[in-house]
């Protein structure tokens, strides 16, 4: 009877040491790893998003039209 509680035992042990190691590499468990993916993801999708509103200003970016002024409103204006 004494042997079976000891292998009881052991195995108790052994569970809850390979729960530990689990929650140590899951990510809702373990608060440092958790922090750090997220500034990360939260880091690249600011760059990303940077850098795609920026790509799109420059190739989107306003072109000036072509306006045809009166000769008589110019800085040096020309009278008939």
């Amino acid at each position: 009877m004494e042997h079976n509680f000891d292998v009881e035992q052991i195995k108790e042990q052994e569970y809850q040491e390979e729960l530990k190691q689990s929650q140590n590499k899951d990510f809702k468990f373990s608060w440092v790893s958790s922090s750090r993916f997220l500034f990360y993801l939260v880091y690249a999708c600011l760059f990303l998003f940077t850098w795609g509103g920026c790509y799109r200003l420059y190739t989107k970016h306003f072109e000036k039209p072509n306006v045809t002024v009166q000769e008589s409103t110019l800085y040096t204006p020309k009278y008939k």
